[in-house]
């Protein structure tokens, strides 16, 4: 009975969002440990720290409403800082607008106003992306 203010759509944002932010926080832990520049090194500590943070939120949330998340560890690899910032300014941006949405459509309270706090965290990593993407070239 948990679950009967969820849509469909807020499952599949919770599922999207949970898949995200592992890719988030495996990326990050690559960037800190491959990361050439200085920049991109505490660009990617963030991410895990504020992404790992995001991604247990997101659990307690879906456990209180049996929700099953993916949890199958992405597969990532490491090509290089200007890759991994150009990739972190579209993911993103692409991000912000789906926790935005969900935000401001979601079904559920809860899952909206993870959405709404998370949608502020994913706008100061799209800033400090963009600062660091610039720093590289």
């Amino acid at each position: 009975a948990k679950s009967s203010s969820l849509s469909v759509k807020d499952k599949t944002f919770m599922k999207k969002a949970a898949k995200g932010g592992m890719m988030e926080v495996a990326m990050g832990n690559l960037a800190e440990q491959n990361g050439q520049s200085e920049d991109v090194k505490s660009f990617g500590k963030r991410m895990v720290t504020d992404h790992s943070k995001a991604n247990d939120e997101l659990k307690s949330i879906a456990s209180q409403k049996g929700v099953q998340l993916p949890s199958k560890e992405p597969t990532t690899k490491w090509s290089s800082d200007k890759a991994y910032m150009d990739a972190m300014v579209k993911d993103h941006e692409k991000d912000l607008a789906e926790f935005q949405e969900e935000a401001k459509t979601g079904s559920d309270p809860d899952v909206k106003k993870f959405a709404e706090d998370t949608a502020k965290m994913v706008q100061e990593h799209l800033e400090l992306a963009k600062e660091t993407q610039s720093k590289l070239k």
